[in-house]
């Protein structure tokens, strides 16, 4: 019995591995040589937005506890290709962040516009916020800071 199914085991695996190498010669057949593909994925490669900041830090000085402050961060895609912002957060529920939505061309600027409400957050301060997306600098952050008087 252990025979039997050892021999059929040894049989299911040879038809795989049969059927699997004549799948691989008949389908992977291409008209781009190696060379032309390594200059489509060199030329792609090249294809990506840069997101560039006017400013990384604006410090909104004091202000007293209860006061809005708002900041527009502008930026400018100096890459080659549009650059979309897919994520943009703050590090606290107080600062509260809007973005440009539609893909940045490039040589156009985009823009982020931070609001921070103070209330309750009365002394040294500092929020960062993260900006996410598909740009050659995926991830890169801006921040706030200043002073909140009671």
């Amino acid at each position: 019995m252990i025979l039997k199914k050892t021999l059929l085991a040894l049989t299911v695996v040879g038809l795989m591995v049969g059927c699997g190498s004549q799948n691989t010669d008949n389908t992977n057949q291409s008209t781009d040589g190696p060379e032309t593909t390594a200059i489509k994925d060199t030329t792609a490669a090249q294809q990506q937005g840069v997101i560039q900041f006017e400013e990384s830090a604006f410090d909104f000085g004091q202000v007293k506890e209860g006061d809005v402050v708002e900041h527009i961060f502008k930026f400018k895609n100096t890459g080659t290709a549009p650059v979309i912002l897919s994520q943009v957060s703050a590090s606290c529920g107080c600062t509260t962040p809007d973005f440009t939505k539609e893909p940045v061309l490039p040589g156009k600027m985009g823009e982020i516009k931070v609001s921070f409400n103070s209330l309750g957050q009365v002394g040294t301060q500092q929020k960062i916020i993260t900006v996410s997306s598909n740009a050659e600098n995926r991830v890169t952050t801006v921040q706030i800071k200043g002073v909140v008087e009671k």
